[in-house]
């Protein structure tokens, strides 16, 4: 005598809820992956004992007058330079160099957006930079 079952056993399984899992992890390594390189410059800084393997020939020097005026001195020299004529006079000092390194003196007061912007230089040219930094 054969017994038959009435019910049968479906071997199916929903697929929906995996699919969900997938789409939640590809959301979660693509914001993952874009803080893992930000945009960064790299910069050559002074170490504490006053040691830097790169030596600046050239230096580039921002003065803050207090009124949002700010004034930039190639090697130290007083006259006042323009910003739109510093790229070019860079140019001119490092034409010759071997390792092309310039530093940047700052006052403590002036905001980092005007540093980065003579950054900016250096990077389009392909030069190191060195911030000058007090020792403490």
């Amino acid at each position: 005598m054969a017994i038959k079952r009435s019910t049968k056993i479906l071997s199916d399984m929903s697929m929906s809820s995996m699919t969900d899992i997938v789409f939640l992890l590809l959301i979660f390594f693509l914001v993952t992956s874009t803080l893992v390189n930000p945009n960064a410059l790299k910069l050559l800084l002074p170490k504490s004992t006053g040691q830097v393997s790169a030596k600046a020939t050239v230096s580039v020097s921002i003065k803050d007058w207090g009124d949002e005026t700010y004034t930039y001195h190639l090697n130290g020299d007083e006259a006042p330079m323009a910003f739109e004529l510093l790229e070019d006079g860079l140019i001119n000092e490092l034409v010759n160099e071997e390792d092309p390194t310039f530093s940047i003196y700052a006052d403590e007061t002036v905001p980092i957006k005007e540093i980065v912007a003579v950054m900016n230089i250096a990077k389009r040219n392909h030069y190191k930079v060195i911030l000058a930094t007090q020792a403490e």
